[in-house]
């Protein structure tokens, strides 16, 4: 049973009549909208964000991680995890990526398609989520527009984190793989940060892929970042799988040693992160980073081998 109340009013917005956008409270916020197109559904919240804090199937599992602590509360003088899907600026400061994300924000409806923009914040970024739902199926298209409201030039890229609820594996594609000595050069960075320990079991390296396991049970914190300029990655928890891509650009500068990939986890929950090239954007400019989402049922890995993951897992991921 869904644990939140939707109102009975539809916003008549909708310039696809098979995507509905309704006015809903969901988990202790009044202010949200319910974007469906009975297909999966997805909330985004007006109290606090810009966050989407739920895609799913209708009465469905909740693929996004929430602290139910923090759920319903607005206006903490910390940042909150609480979970679902943000928006950050990336190198990782405390004083930028770090700003709060606990006031209201500006929620419209547009056509098929919600924008939450965040009022600029404490470092003078400001940042919107735009969700674009398919008439039909499961794919999303979730754009991040960061602009730099200071007065001067701030060099950021925008970082897009989605958390995952407990228990299930991520995984996410290498570029292409060659031969030796036909491929002499490297492809792409493999970056490691001070707490990554590769001989922890959790993870799983392939020819032509990795995977991070997240295990309620090891509080250790461990974190890998990589560049692909085809880059996805997906969650599989319960025989439904959650896949978000987007196009890194060859050439281009990126944060933390070059890494367009990112994943996190710990006994909490397990990130899946996707980085925009690295650049100082002037005054009253604004960067875009634009992820594509689908979700999907009935997966099941026998193993997790390249053989196994080609057959399952990577058709899927181009839908």
């Amino acid at each position: 049973m869904l644990k939140y109340i939707l109102c009975a009013l539809i916003i008549p917005m909708t310039a696809n009549p098979a995507v509905k956008i309704e006015k809903t409270s969901y988990k202790g916020w009044p202010n949200c909208y319910r974007i469906t197109n009975g297909e999966v559904e997805l909330i985004v919240t007006s109290d606090i964000g810009p966050r989407i804090m739920r895609y799913a199937f209708p009465g469905g599992q909740n693929i996004f991680k929430e602290y139910e602590d923090q759920l319903g509360k607005t206006g903490e003088k910390e940042f909150q995890l609480r979970g679902g899907h943000r928006l950050w600026v990336a190198p990782e400061h405390l004083g930028t990526t770090w700003a709060l994300d606990n006031g209201p924000v500006n929620v419209t409806a547009k056509g098929d398609f919600l924008e939450a923009r965040q009022p600029a914040d404490s470092a003078g970024i400001e940042k919107t989520i735009t969700v674009k739902l398919a008439p039909s199926g499961s794919a999303v298209e979730v754009r991040h527009l960061v602009r730099n409201t200071t007065a001067w030039d701030v060099e950021f890229a925008p970082w897009a984190l989605t958390m995952m609820t407990p228990g299930g594996i991520a995984i996410s594609g290498f570029p292409p793989r060659g031969t030796h000595p036909e491929d002499l050069l490297p492809t792409n960075p493999l970056v490691m940060w001070a707490y990554t320990d590769l001989s922890d079991k959790r993870w799983g390296f392939l020819k032509k892929y990795i995977t991070l396991r997240q295990d309620p049970k090891i509080s250790a914190p461990q974190k890998i970042g990589l560049f692909n300029e085809k880059t996805w990655a997906g969650y599989l928890l319960n025989g439904e799988l959650f896949v978000k891509r987007t196009e890194a650009a060859a050439g281009k500068a990126y944060p933390d040693f070059g890494c367009s990939f990112e994943t996190f986890t710990n006994h909490e929950m397990l990130e899946i992160e996707t980085l925009g090239p690295l650049g100082r954007v002037a005054s009253g400019e604004s960067v875009e980073h634009v992820e594509r989402w689908s979700l999907h049922k009935g997966v099941n890995v026998s193993s997790w081998t390249d053989a196994e993951v080609d057959r399952v897992i990577l058709p899927l991921v181009g839908q």
